[in-house]
C-alpha cells in the first residue's frame, strides 16, 4: 500500500500503453453503502486509481456538479471516520490504490496523526488536499511520511514557474496539474497554453503528471494526456453515476484509455 502501490498500479497501467486515467467520485453520493459496489466498478473499467471526495460543508474547490454530490452525501450521514471504517472493512477486496481528496478543516477536526495512522489501516495510499499551500505542508507532512500516505500537490496555471517547480519536485504519488483556472466542472475546451504548461511539468516532475480539472470526454482526455501522463475526471463521472448512466461512464473510461 502507499506510495508503492500508485507507483506499481500506475506503471503496470504504463507498461500496457494506456494512458492514466483516475475518476474522481463522491463518497456517500447515492448512499456509502454503494461505495464498494462503486469501486469495484471503477476498478473492472481499468482506472489506474481511484479519488475518492470527502463531503465537506465549505468546499472552496468544487464546481457546482461535486458541491451538489456533497451536499447530498452530508444529507445521508456521511462522515469522514464513517468513510475510513468503510474503507477498513473492505480494503482485502480492492486492488486499486485509493486517493482521498479532503480540505484541511477535518483533518483538523479529526486529529492529524489519527487520521493518518487510520488512512494507513483503511488502506488509503494518498491524499490530496486542495486548500493547503506549500508554506503550511509540514503540519502534516511528517505524519503523512511516518504511514506512508502519498501527499499529492496541485499545481495552478497561475503559479509562478519558480513555484511550480518547487510543487513538481516536492509531488509524491502523480501531480496534480489543474488544467482550469477556477473551480472543478466539465467544460467543452480547454486553454491554448494548457500543453505547454504540462509539458514544463513533466520536466520538473519525478512522479507522473496528471491533468484535472474540466475534462468531461475521451477527445479532451486524449488531448491532454498527449502532453502528460493522463487525466482525473470527476463532474462528469459524478454526474453519470447520479443519473445512474453506468454504461456511460465505462464508454467515457475505456474511450479515454
Amino acid at each position: 500500500m502507499g506510495r508503492a502501490h500508485i507507483e506499481q498500479s500506475f506503471a503496470d497501467k504504463k507498461t500496457s500503453n494506456q494512458n492514466l486515467f483516475v475518476p474522481y467520485i463522491m463518497a456517500g453520493d447515492g448512499g456509502l453503502d454503494i461505495l464498494e459496489e462503486r469501486i469495484h466498478f471503477l476498478q473492472d473499467c481499468g482506472v489506474a486509481a481511484i479519488e475518492l471526495g470527502i463531503p465537506f460543508s465549505d468546499p472552496v474547490a468544487d464546481g457546482p456538479t461535486v458541491q451538489a454530490a456533497g451536499e447530498r452525501a452530508l444529507a445521508g450521514g456521511t462522515t469522514l471516520t464513517g468513510v475510513l471504517e468503510m474503507l477498513r472493512q473492505t480494503k482485502e477486496t480492492r486492488t486499486i490504490p485509493i486517493i482521498l481528496m479532503t480540505y484541511l478543516n477535518p483533518i483538523y477536526a479529526y486529529g492529524i496523526d489519527q487520521f493518518a495512522a487510520d488512512c494507513e489501516a483503511s488502506g488509503v495510499d494518498g491524499i490530496i488536499i486542495p486548500d493547503i499551500p506549500l508554506e503550511e505542508e509540514p503540519v502534516i507532512s511528517d505524519a503523512l511520511n511516518r504511514h506512508d500516505i502519498a501527499f499529492i500537490r496541485l499545481a495552478a496555471l497561475t503559479s509562478t514557474k519558480e513555484r511550480l517547480a518547487e510543487i513538481a519536485r516536492r509531488s509524491e504519488g502523480f501531480l496534480y496539474a489543474v488544467s482550469v483556472t477556477g473551480t472543478t466542472g466539465a467544460r467543452t475546451s480547454h486553454g491554448n497554453d494548457v500543453g505547454s504548461y504540462l509539458e514544463m511539468l513533466k520536466k520538473h516532475s519525478q512522479v507522473p503528471v496528471l491533468a484535472g480539472f474540466g475534462v468531461s470526454s475521451p477527445e479532451q482526455a486524449k488531448n491532454l494526456s498527449a502532453h502528460c501522463d493522463g487525466v482525473i475526471v470527476g463532474s462528469k463521472i459524478v454526474d453519470l453515476l447520479h443519473e445512474g448512466k453506468v454504461k456511460d461512464v465505462r464508454k467515457l473510461i475505456e474511450g479515454s484509455l
